[in-house]
């Protein structure tokens, strides 16, 4: 018998077009060698251009598949994307607690890709006040770090100054992206307190693409989940995801699907 993989608690809405979601985390945590448990925290009427509809699901189904699956499984680290509702926060917050020591990787997701708003104010600062404290890797591009330090008083665009606000409400690591920037190169920040920040560059690819923070954050809780350490998670997990664009495909009339599993096509076409 193989050895069993590292299970990965999954949080996150459903994108019928594959592209971002809870499909992305799925594909992603594959590809690291994880084993998703996935609870889909919302339902979409989307596409590869955009969300239509969005509706939550009920947040006590939520958490009984959550405590089902954990009393269950060892559970090597949780993904978080959308949340919906403040009471699903405090619900989840208040099952993190009970899984203490358990790594947490948070894609505070508030818009869609063009911008259409998913969560009102009153659940952003839930997400502030009673997630942040438990969540060891941040992830939000700089307009969702923005909208974030913004509830805490910061109206400064500056990753150094955004960073340090949110590192102050207890997160570990906050890795600011900055994909939504008009730059020939696009530069990601990783920050920690009392440690110098770390800043990666990489080349921008043309095109959109949908589900790129989906992709980065589930790879590094899968990264984590493996055993890697922060800083080499969140480096290969850049890597990896930069390689899912380089290698997207089209299937619909709107952005690009990263190929999360780019590697096993990869080594397909060179044996052919």
């Amino acid at each position: 018998m193989h050895s069993k993989p590292p299970s990965v608690l999954v949080f996150s809405g459903l994108d019928p077009s594959g592209g971002a979601g809870i499909q992305a985390d799925i594909e992603t945590l594959a590809s690291h060698g994880c084993h998703a448990c996935p609870i889909v925290t919302n339902l979409t009427v989307q596409d590869t251009v955009d969300i239509k509809v969005s509706s939550n699901v009920d947040v006590n189904l939520i958490i009984k598949q959550a405590e089902c699956i954990s009393a269950d499984s060892d559970i090597a680290a949780i993904k978080i994307g959308l949340l919906g509702n403040t009471k699903l926060i405090l619900e989840l917050s208040s099952f993190i607690q009970n899984l203490a020591g358990v790594p947490v990787i948070l894609d505070p997701i508030l818009a869609s890709g063009n911008g259409s708003s998913l969560v009102d104010s009153d659940t952003v600062r839930a997400m502030i006040n009673y997630l942040l404290p438990y969540v060891h890797f941040l992830t939000p591009n700089h307009l969702e770090a923005q909208t974030l330090a913004s509830v805490l008083g910061c109206q400064s665009t500056s990753y150094k100054d955004i960073a340090e606000v949110l590192l102050a409400q207890q997160c570990e690591y906050v890795l600011i992206t900055g994909g939504h920037e008009n730059s020939a190169e696009i530069t990601n920040v990783l920050f920690h307190a009392d440690k110098p920040a770390e800043q990666y560059q990489w080349q921008r690819l043309p095109g959109e693409y949908h589900g790129t923070g989906c992709t980065l954050s589930s790879s590094i809780a899968g990264l984590v989940a493996q055993g890697h350490v922060p800083l080499s998670a969140v480096h290969q997990a850049q890597e990896f995801t930069w390689s899912s664009l380089k290698k997207a495909y089209s299937i619909g009339q709107g952005q690009y699907i990263p190929n999360r599993f780019f590697w096993a096509h990869t080594d397909r076409d060179n044996k052919l």
